[in-house]
């Protein structure tokens, strides 16, 4: 399962413990509208669920420190691509030439 990021909305979770032992969530829309993923950003210290799959959504774990460079890459790069194989989800770029410059 692989979908194209066409939007994307960011939350931040207060308290101390954040909200479902996360910090904060960003999710993931594809060209149709619809959910492609959720990644939740989990402060040292939270424990936190394995990469999963439900439905046609992916979730993806990662570390809080995480969360500035998937959302400049979110701002900055295009396409980019969320999928799930081998027990893990992945964001990714396409191939782009070296020195672009952005």
């Amino acid at each position: 399962m692989t979908t194209q990021v066409m939007n994307y909305q960011i939350l931040f979770y207060g308290g101390s413990d954040g909200y479902l032992n996360s910090r904060a969530q960003i999710v993931l829309f594809g060209a149709d509208g619809s959910v492609a993923g959720y990644i939740r950003f989990h402060d040292p210290g939270m424990v936190f669920d394995s990469d999963s799959t439900a439905g046609n959504a992916i979730y993806m774990n990662q570390p809080s420190a995480m969360l500035p460079s998937i959302v400049d890459m979110l701002r900055n790069e295009s396409p980019v691509y969320i999928y799930f194989a081998v027990g893990k989800a992945f964001l990714s770029t396409s191939k782009e030439p070296a020195g672009e410059g952005e």
